[in-house]
């Protein structure tokens, strides 16, 4: 009996407990199916869609296609991280940040700059010979970038009406 409270009370944790805190960021799996997630999706598949058909051919040589990849990856990069912030729920813990007017400026300068992209893209189609590999992916990302333009054009419509919201509510 003695030996078996002896044992007992040598299995004490050997790990010191510590004060482990579980983060605020949550998932939110209902900004998905809201027409903000929709949109911004839509313009992370688009926008990827024409820096890959752009960055698989030979866009180097001419200047307005480093324009086009330039637009294109730098709009995806943002546009990834606001979907990630708004996803995680971010917007909400940090309350110090202009969030609508943050989604607003980006939505808005990335429709025009991507509509300049387009316009771009859709003129550089022109320099490839009909039929080879260049002129049907720079067609296609023509394409492509006309659509994300379409896609942050509706987001930043959505994003104005937000920010009016906020501004009234203010």
């Amino acid at each position: 009996m003695e030996r078996a409270a002896v044992v007992s009370g040598c299995r004490t944790p050997s790990v010191p407990e510590y004060n482990i805190s579980t983060s605020t960021l949550a998932f939110n799996q209902h900004f998905i199916t809201t027409a903000k997630g929709i949109l911004l999706l839509a313009e992370i598949v688009c926008g990827m869609l024409v820096w890959i058909l752009v960055g698989g051919t030979h866009y180097f040589h001419l200047s307005a296609l480093c324009w086009v990849m330039f637009v294109a990856i730098l709009c995806w990069i943002l546009t990834v991280s606001l979907f990630i912030i708004y996803l995680i729920g971010a917007h909400k813990r940090i309350p110090q940040v202009p969030w609508t007017t943050v989604s607003l400026c980006l939505h808005c300068s990335a429709a025009v700059l991507y509509l300049v992209t387009a316009v771009v893209d859709a003129l550089t189609v022109t320099e490839a010979i009909r039929g080879r590999h260049n002129y049907n992916c720079w067609a296609a990302s023509a394409f492509f970038a006309f659509l994300t333009t379409l896609c942050y054009a509706g987001s930043s419509y959505l994003s104005f009406c937000d920010w009016k919201t906020t501004e009234e509510q203010q």
